[in-house]
């Protein structure tokens, strides 16, 4: 992994669930002059997917030059080609990211909007409405989808440029010494001004430069915690590295906080279930978030290290697939985002160690045997890197 560059002289703006991201979303679009590149794991049929493609419709036909990435398996495979073909028939760039697995395992789980290389969208949601369920059940929720991205302008928003017209450029039909110069340029240092704002980076994983590149960054930032760390997914199931590394940082006095999302797929909770009583007795609290369904991928470590952005704690994530995250050195950041995760603690309900091992013997064997199922599978997706 190369080291992590931050870039001084961004502003970096919070933006808590779909009312906020959708109506930033819509006015990048809406307000684009040049050229839009937007990449997700779901894009759905519902309406408000139905704005999103329209703007971005409209936004060609205004003569921008619209490049839209859309998973084929995240999107659904009927729809992920429906849509492609009709953004297509109204001038809008469109391409399905590995469609029949002919690339390998990867799915791109990345949600990236940048528009005129000026202003960019980057973090956990997806493409539908936050009021049902994303996991094809289609299942009416409560309260919104509990989820978070950012917008930034600045320097940093060059580096992100870079990297979705590189993806866009990847999933075309480039020839392998193409590949090799894009790779090339890709290493290259982006040359831009600083002024004293948001430190921040872009982190990204995939399955050539970049591998282990956001777990070695949550690792590193856990390696020098100090005094708190909050992490939130909706699926638990790190490699042995990560665990450790929580377990180290809680062992040196760090206040370490999972906040986890609970009770949308039964093999995952009881995968992560499997891990519980030894990260409990190391001094690892455990939050399980109930309100409603949990899609944040984020964590404040300390005062001035957080992340926010598309990679989930699980093998997945971290081995298999294309994630983006952001890294923000800002302590006023910081605390926005705390505010925000503290409210999150309080919507959940902590696991009691003692409770816990109190459940009946045969569903701490299927966490067991789940967890096994899970570690095996990973493995041979991961070629062994998955611990």
């Amino acid at each position: 992994m190369r080291k992590i560059e931050y870039i001084d002289g961004n502003q970096v703006h919070l933006l808590h669930c779909g009312g906020e991201y959708f109506s930033a979303l819509l006015a990048a679009i809406s307000h684009a002059r040049h050229e839009v590149y937007l990449e997700t794991y779901i894009f759905s049929d519902d309406a408000v997917a139905a704005q999103i493609r329209d703007a971005l419709i409209g936004a060609a036909r205004r003569g921008v030059v619209v490049r839209v990435v859309i998973d084929w398996l995240g999107s659904g495979r009927d729809l992920a080609v429906k849509l492609m073909w009709q953004l297509i028939a109204h001038g809008v760039e469109c391409r399905c990211f590995n469609p029949w697995f002919r690339r390998g395992l990867a799915r791109t789980h990345r949600k990236i909007c940048v528009t005129d290389q000026q202003s960019a969208l980057l973090g956990g949601l997806n493409i539908i409405g936050d009021y049902v369920s994303d996991d094809g059940k289609k299942q009416a929720l409560p309260f919104p989808r509990w989820d978070f991205a950012v917008r930034i302008h600045g320097p940093l928003v060059t580096h992100i440029h870079l990297e979705a017209e590189a993806q866009w450029l990847r999933i075309g039909s480039l020839k392998l010494r193409s590949r090799i110069d894009l790779m090339r340029d890709l290493r290259a240092d982006a040359r831009v001004a600083s002024t004293p704002r948001s430190r921040a980076a872009l982190v990204v994983r995939d399955n050539l430069r970049n591998r282990a590149t956001i777990q070695k960054a949550y690792l590193h930032a856990l390696g020098n915690a100090h005094r708190r760390a909050v992490l939130v997914t909706p699926y638990f199931a790190p490699g042995r590295k990560f665990r450790r590394a929580l377990i180290s940082a809680a062992g040196r006095g760090v206040e370490v906080i999972l906040l986890i999302g609970v009770e949308q797929f039964a093999l995952q909770d009881a995968v992560a279930h499997s891990y519980y009583p030894k990260l409990l007795s190391k001094g690892v609290r455990i939050i399980e978030y109930r309100k409603t369904q949990l899609h944040a991928k984020v964590a404040v470590i300390d005062d001035d290290w957080a992340t926010v952005g598309s990679s989930n704690f699980d093998g997945l994530s971290l081995f298999v697939n294309h994630e983006a995250n952001i890294v923000i050195r800002d302590p006023q950041f910081n605390r926005l985002l705390t505010a925000e995760l503290e409210q999150g603690i309080a919507d959940g309900v902590e696991v009691d160690i003692a409770a816990y091992q109190h459940h009946p013997w045969y569903q701490r064997a299927w966490y067991g045997l789940a967890y096994l199922l899970y570690r095996g599978v990973m493995r041979i997706a991961t070629l062994g890197n998955y611990g």
